[in-house]
Order: C-alpha cells, then structure tokens, then sequence
C-alpha cells in the first residue's frame, strides 16, 4: 500500500506511488482527460485522470464529482514545471480514487467574485479557499516564531486573567460583565498590568491571548477581538526596548520567508520588501515626527489630502499619517517620545518634560501603521498614583499594581504587538479581518 503523504511534501515522492487524502477545490473536464485540483490542509495539488487508465466507472465518476467531496486518490507523482498548486510543479496520476462523500452540488462558494458581506457570513467556509489559506498558515507560522523568539531569550510564557476589575487603556472601550457578587468584571484589554507583577518574580516575561477593545472603530485595521503578545522586562529602559523589538521584528520576518515562501507567493507578496526587513530599524522622535508630516503636507496639493493630513502637536496620529510616514522609509520605523496626553497612565515621563512620556510605537511600511506599543513603565509610587488620579480611575482596583512600586522597584519596559496587524503586513493583504479565522468587528459576531 502507497504511504499518504502531506502535498507541501510531494517534493519527496517524485516518481513514486503514493496516497493523498483532501477534497476537491476544483474540477475541469477536457474529454479523456479530468483534472482535480486536490487540497489536503498542507497545500494544493493536481491530480490527473486519464480514461484510458481507469475503469468506465470510476472516470465516469471523477467526471461527475462535486466541488468539496472528501476523497483519498491513488497515483503516481511526476514533477511537471506547468502544474499548478502550491506550491505546484508536480502533479498526480491517478490510479485509483475512494470517495469518501459526494458533497452537495450547490456548494457557495464558487469560483467567482463575492461581496464581504457574503463571504463573511460563509467564512466557515470561505476558509478552504486559497487565499484565506495561505494567510492563515502564514499566521501559524508567525506564532511560532513569536514564541521561539522569545523562548529562546530568556521569556518565559505567563497567563495573565482575560477576566480583569478594572481598564488597562481607556475606560470607553471596556467590555463589561456581570460578576456574581462584585459587581462588574471587564474583558482584557491587555495582561501588561500583570505581566509588570510577573517580572518581579521571573525578570522578562511574555503572554499571548485574546484582548477585547469596545472601540466602535471600522477602519481596515481595526477589530474587536484581537490577539496580542506582551512581552515585559524587567532593568529595562527605551532604548533597550527598541533593540528588542527590531531583533524580534527580524526573527519572525525571516522565519516566514524560509518557511511559507510558496504561500506568500500565492498571495502575490513582493518578498523584496521583506527581504529588506533587517534590523537596525530607523529612529525617530515624535518632534520629528511632526515636523516631516508638515513638511509633506506642505508638497501636498490634492485639498481634501490636505485636509486629512492636518496635523499639530499633541495630536495623535490616525492611519493617513502613518502612511506618509512610513512612505519615507523601507524598514518598519521607531517613533518615540509621544505626548503624555494621548499615552496610557503608566508611562514613564521624560526627563524634563513632563509633557512627553517614555513612549514607542513602530510602524510598519507600506502604509501598514502601528504593529507594536510599547513605553518604559512608571517606577514611582508617588507618580503613578497621581496619575491614576488625574485618568479618573478607581484607586482602589489598582492598590496591587501600586504595590509593585513599593517593594523592589525597578526601571522596565514592555510593549503589545498585534498578532493580526503584523500577519497583515506580512502578508501584503488589505483588511484585518482576512488574517483571523473567524473575525469579530463592531457589526460581526457571526459565525
């Protein structure tokens, strides 16, 4: 008996007999000759029936077989340059096929233009397409080298509550909760506040789960259900933060070049402008910032440009100004020292100007924008405790997070890094919502 084989590894099998297990994607008819475009989970495969090496019967049915029935197919490999696939060049002769199910003929997803909307209500399905395919095995592979990454530095893996008392970020994006008897509980919006409690005990730390954010936001890089890793260290400062960031940033750009080439190929990537990601990543202050987005502005001379690149200080940017910034540059770009007012409570002030904290976000190019968050943290009591004053949040929910500053206080940073933003970028794709399974945004929670 043939062995089954996975498609991505056909490679292996040139010349051999071997069994595949999948469903059909797509069938075409031409006379003696049947093609089935095979997939198996692992990739996508041609196989080829040929009336003359098949009983009347069975090529009677593989003429007849439904997009999506579920079969295991018998047959000889050959490498063949002009075989489609993925990763293609190679096809399979079929000497004998089982059908495990005929699926039904009106299968909904067929090979044709569909609205978002349709598509999203079919995601269960639309998932077996291609596209959504690659994007999702790209994905896999970006956890993977998240996690080796920082496995292999020192982190160690911690789970912070997703049930939380009280706001991480801002306290107009919460999801709330009954609680039994405490009242109400809220969905996380970040495990950092407890990430900076693990630090005192392990000294660099990470998590990795879901974050909710009740932001009625709609842009493309926008959802409401996110994943997200946080990594914190403790004896850190910014720039410290930012070496690790870049060399993190590195590692998981050149894991999926090595390992998902044949994907990010089927998407159309241009891998070049991957290929250039290599840290060090270019630096800029927020002052600087500012001044190259008037700068730009100025040259600009489309009027309704203009007006959505207005900007002044103390603003924070939206997506049109991450665009014209990140246009300037090849690699994903550092910008720190953000304006305290539009940071969170627990950034550390810079030195002398009490108007900036010791903030980060980097942005992707491409027009891509913020992928990663980070601030070296607040390590005084007293300060802190202000400031949780002057965010109108509740003293009281925070006694524990305060008592971090009172025993053992150190300088540490750490930053957020959204999972489905960089997957995104990386994938060259538009919308956020095609780099999860199963997206959740202010009008979706189906299926």
């Amino acid at each position: 008996m043939p062995s089954i084989i996975q498609v991505d590894k056909i490679a292996n099998y040139t010349d051999q007999d071997v069994r595949i297990q999948g469903w059909v994607y797509n069938r075409t008819d031409k006379g003696k000759l049947v093609f089935l475009l095979i997939r198996d989970g692992s990739g996508f495969v041609q196989c080829v029936a040929f009336k003359g090496d098949l009983d009347e019967t069975t090529f009677d049915k593989i003429m007849r077989l439904p997009k999506e029935s579920s079969v295991i197919i018998t047959g000889k490999v050959r490498a063949d340059k002009r075989a489609p696939g993925i990763p293609g060049g190679f096809e399979v002769g079929i000497k004998e096929i089982e059908i495990l199910q005929e699926a039904n003929e009106d299968y909904p997803m067929s090979l044709k233009e569909h609205g978002v909307d349709f598509a999203l209500d079919n995601r269960h399905l639309w998932l077996r397409m291609p596209s959504q395919w690659a994007v999702l095995r790209i994905r896999a592979t970006v956890i993977s080298a998240m996690r080796e990454w920082l496995d292999n530095n020192g982190f160690i893996n911690m789970d912070t509550p997703i049930l939380t008392p009280a706001a991480c970020e801002g306290t107009t994006t919460l999801f709330e909760t009954p609680y039994f008897d405490e009242g109400m509980a809220y969905l996380a919006q970040s495990g950092q506040l407890y990430n900076e409690a693990d630090i005192f005990a392990f000294g660099k730390v990470y998590s990795f789960g879901p974050t909710f954010r009740a932001e009625k936001s709609k842009t493309r890089r926008h959802l409401t259900e996110f994943w997200m890793v946080e990594p914190e260290i403790a004896f850190c400062d910014l720039d410290q933060l930012m070496e690790i960031e870049e060399q993190f940033i590195t590692h998981i750009v050149k894991r999926v070049l090595r390992d998902r080439q044949p994907e990010l190929k089927s998407l159309g990537r241009d891998l070049s402008k991957l290929e250039q990601i290599e840290a060090p990543f270019p630096r800029i202050s927020y002052d600087q910032a500012t001044e190259m987005l008037g700068q730009i502005r100025s040259e600009v001379t489309d009027l309704e440009k203009k007006e959505l690149l207005q900007f002044e200080w103390g603003m924070d940017f939206g997506a049109p100004h991450e665009t014209e910034l990140t246009g300037k540059f090849v690699k994903p770009v550092f910008v720190y020292g953000y304006p305290t007012k539009v940071k969170a409570f627990y950034m550390e002030p810079w030195p002398g100007r009490p108007e900036v904290c010791k903030s980060v976000d980097l942005l992707a190019p491409e027009g891509y924008g913020e992928i990663i968050g980070g601030s070296e943290r607040m390590s005084n009591h007293d300060l802190l405790l202000q400031r949780i004053h002057e965010h109108n949040l509740p003293e009281e929910s925070f006694k524990w997070y305060l008592d971090l500053r009172k025993y053992g206080s150190v300088p540490h940073s750490g930053f957020g890094i959204g999972l489905e933003r960089t997957v995104s970028w990386i994938c060259g794709i538009e919308h956020i919502r095609e780099a999860i399974a199963f997206p959740r945004t202010i009008k979706r929670v189906y299926p």
